[in-house]
């Protein structure tokens, strides 16, 4: 298992360029579109990836004081 994770991990690190292409590509379709709905929709997709956490977040600790309180 240790293995399978440094592999991986040793992959990642030798290859960035693979890791960095598909921003490359979103970018490419934001900045060929003139009517900017594609760019919207990545912008959404953004803030609810981003949202989701805190959400999580958010519900562990009201559990937690729940349980603390009482």
């Amino acid at each position: 298992m240790k293995a399978r994770l440094l592999l991986i991990l040793v992959l990642l690190f030798a290859f960035p360029s693979v890791m960095d292409a598909q921003c490359a590509m979103c970018r490419a379709v934001v900045e060929s579109e003139a009517e900017g709905g594609t760019a919207e929709g990545i912008n959404n997709g953004i803030v609810y990836l981003m949202a989701v956490p805190y959400v999580l977040i958010a519900g562990l600790f009201y559990f937690i004081y729940r349980k603390m309180r009482g």
